[in-house]
């Protein structure tokens, strides 16, 4: 563990989008889902470091709402891949205590990743240790929209800023303290847009299958250098 990290000030609430897996796999002449197989050697090590680093929220980005704009085989690869996750990692999350959410409209993702998906929240669901977040099929317009209509439903004319957090998938979390970004990319992509207002956001060029835990350090080092003054002074 890398001795200038301050495990005082770890961020209760890490959320990553995972991006590059496709360019690292180009670069080595590779199928594209060669890469997203990569991937999930990188998020499985995350995962077990955000535990030993005390992070009590992990989110990370795993399909968006724009990427069924994809390839067809790799799009249905990337789900695959999914059910390649849930049994593989099953009996590790259950014994390292992880609680698995799922963030974004999962009903519209076939049949066999939900049902495995399903297999994995109701596995998790007593756990009370870390709480691991993947967003599939999420955007961030599209939650807050149905956040709204959700509201509306429920005949709300008038609505404040907690109304529309407790009605979107992240209610009850704390919004993230800090989110980073893989691959030398410089947006958000739609991903918790209304949950970062004062998220701080670290970038790194480093492609997701390359992201390790030293790297992750690293992140949450440029975090710890950081004044967050959310709006105010000192």
């Amino acid at each position: 563990m890398n001795r200038q990290l301050d495990l005082t000030n770890i961020p209760r609430h890490v959320a990553i989008i995972m991006d590059g897996n496709g360019r690292w796999a180009k670069e080595r002449g590779q199928m594209r889902l060669q890469g997203h197989l990569a991937g999930l050697e990188s998020l499985r090590e995350i995962v077990r470091h955000s535990q030993r680093l005390g992070v009590e929220y992990l989110t990370v980005y795993a399909f968006s709402t724009e990427n069924w704009k994809r390839p067809a085989d790799e799009v249905a690869g990337i789900f695959k891949l999914v059910i390649k996750y849930v049994n593989s990692e099953l009996k590790e999350l259950c014994e390292n205590n992880v609680r698995v959410g799922i963030l974004g409209d999962w009903s519209a993702i076939p049949q066999d990743s939900r049902d495995s998906l399903r297999v994995l929240l109701d596995s998790t669901k007593d756990n009370d240790g870390l709480r691991f977040n993947i967003a599939i099929n999420y955007g961030g317009r599209a939650e807050i929209t149905r956040a709204v209509n959700r509201l509306m439903s429920e005949g709300r004319t008038n609505v404040t800023e907690d109304d529309i957090s407790g009605s979107l998938y992240t209610a009850g979390m704390p919004d993230p303290d800090v989110i980073i970004r893989t691959s030398g990319e410089n947006r958000l992509s739609n991903f918790l847009i209304w949950q970062a207002a004062y998220s701080e956001i670290v970038l790194t060029d480093v492609y997701w299958p390359d992201f390790t835990p030293a790297e992750y350090e690293k992140c949450i080092m440029e975090y710890q250098r950081r004044d967050r003054r959310f709006g105010g002074h000192k």
